[in-house]
């Protein structure tokens, strides 16, 4: 789809929001760090819009000025390009986590909830990866609903509600809970986004906990006489991201492409991390 669109209509896409990378609002082009257009646009200012998300970078138009001293561009006119109601499909997952479970039972409300396609799988708590989840999310339309029978199905810890809860977020995908206390459908950018802000309240936790640690390593370090440079090209919040998917076993290249940034950068920050959490690791004390 990313080829039926022309140079300008695809920058007119990507400018309609502001980029989480380098700042700049919507309406206005990237911009590198010394202040001047950038070549391309930063992948996290388009990674959500399903026209733009796949295939290569997308070019800054010469129009632009790619390379010239960067200025503010017009706001977007929001009644440009407005986005029609929502409508899609409901595609529901189902999962248990051993053997001895039935599946029957969320498949049956599932159906009655009106589900065009139901992903079910068995998959033990110890295992890291859900190939159905995936598959699940992988099957998402814009406009599409992911729809469980109860929250706890669709995570087996906080790190993988959390997760699941950014991955909907992150594409604009609704979820609906069909039973529990939190039933109901959410919508990240709508009424029922209180789920999501709720989630995204205990990933700014666990950032300052990432946080935290990354400094207690840092002074570490610099107690050993390693001293650090300029800026890292990842900070915290990144980090917080690269964490979460790195343990729902996402590989590396593809979140260092969704941070916008390099493959080797986000392996040596990883690697300091995995050091830094393992120097100040709290030993055991044995019980007498």
């Amino acid at each position: 789809m990313n080829g039926d669109l022309d140079e300008i209509d695809r920058a007119e896409l990507v400018e309609r929001e502001a980029c989480p990378r380098c700042g700049a609002p919507p309406g206005s082009v990237c911009r590198t760090n010394s202040g001047v257009v950038a070549v391309d646009y930063h992948t996290g200012r388009y990674a959500k819009i399903p026209a733009l998300k796949s295939g290569p970078a997308i070019r800054i138009p010469a129009a632009r000025g790619p390379g010239r001293a960067w200025e503010p561009g017009p706001e977007p006119d929001p009644a440009v390009g407005a986005a029609p109601a929502r409508a899609g499909d409901r595609i529901g997952y189902a999962r248990v986590s051993s053997k001895g479970q039935d599946l029957a039972g969320q498949v049956r409300l599932l159906k009655e909830a009106g589900c065009v396609r139901i992903y079910v799988e068995k998959v033990g708590t110890r295992e890291k990866i859900r190939p159905e989840y995936n598959a699940a999310l992988a099957d998402l339309r814009p406009a599409d609903t992911l729809t469980v029978t109860m929250l706890d199905r669709l995570g087996r810890n906080m790190v993988e509600l959390i997760t699941s809860a950014q991955d909907l977020a992150e594409r604009d995908h609704r979820l609906q809970i069909l039973g529990g206390p939190l039933s109901g459908i959410y919508d990240p950018q709508g009424a029922g986004k209180v789920l999501f802000v709720v989630f995204a309240a205990m990933a700014e936790v666990e950032r300052e906990f990432i946080h935290e640690r990354t400094l207690i390593g840092l002074d570490t370090a610099a107690a050993n006489g390693n001293h650090g440079g300029r800026p890292p090209a990842v900070d915290a919040d990144m980090l917080a991201v690269a964490l979460r998917r790195r343990d729902a076993k996402e590989s590396v290249t593809a979140i260092a492409e969704h941070l916008g940034v390099g493959r080797s950068t986000l392996y040596r920050t990883l690697a300091a991390y995995d050091e830094a959490a393992a120097t100040t690791a709290t030993p055991r004390v044995a019980d007498h």
